[in-house]
């Protein structure tokens, strides 16, 4: 299996990144994966580039392969004015319109208070919704008084047993062959 963690944390150490980390552990305890993050931060000026060029870098291109072939996705992101990072936004706008159809996915954020936590209701969940991603029940948003206290391990173990039943259900993608042309309207005339 192979699961890939989006963190869009912008600081090191990241809450965020620790929160990806610890998601893709438990789903790797109960789904050996091959577990590939990537770093939103270190693709920054990539993501902007591609936005003004219309063509990905070489790593951001590597980053949008891996996740259009994951069997899973864990998505992570800062909250910023009550919403997902821009940064995080940016990304996933410049994926492949299908890339997403029917992948798995786990949501998950982290903010400095609870107050934030409707985010992964009034802005994950939508946003993948509407990349036709198929979002697991549990999201985890972590606050800062959320760490060391009871309740975060559960969360992050209800949402990886989630995001690990349906990994083997993912959607492969197949390389289609390119037909030529000649050979195409051949075929119309017989």
């Amino acid at each position: 299996m192979r699961l890939v963690v989006v963190s869009a944390g912008l600081s090191v150490p990241s809450s965020t990144r620790l929160l990806a980390d610890r998601l893709a552990a438990a789903v790797d305890r109960r789904t050996p994966a091959d577990i590939q993050v990537v770093e939103l931060r270190d693709l920054a000026v990539e993501i902007a580039h591609g936005f003004t060029n219309g063509f990905p870098g070489k790593a951001l291109a590597a980053a949008q392969d891996a996740v259009a072939g994951a069997d899973g996705l864990i998505v992570v992101t800062p909250v910023f004015s009550a919403s997902y990072s821009g940064l995080f936004k940016s990304f996933f706008d410049l994926l492949d319109k299908d890339a997403l159809a029917g992948k798995p996915v786990l949501i998950a954020a982290t903010g400095g208070t609870g107050r934030h936590s409707l985010v992964l209701e009034h802005a994950l969940r939508p946003l993948f919704a509407h990349l036709r991603a198929v979002v697991v029940p549990t999201g985890v948003y972590a606050a800062s008084e959320d760490w060391g206290a009871e309740g975060l391990p559960e969360r992050i173990e209800r949402a990886a047993g989630e995001l690990a039943s349906l990994m083997p259900l993912a959607p492969r993608r197949t390389e289609e062959a390119v037909v030529p042309f000649a050979e195409q309207l051949a075929a119309l005339r017989r």
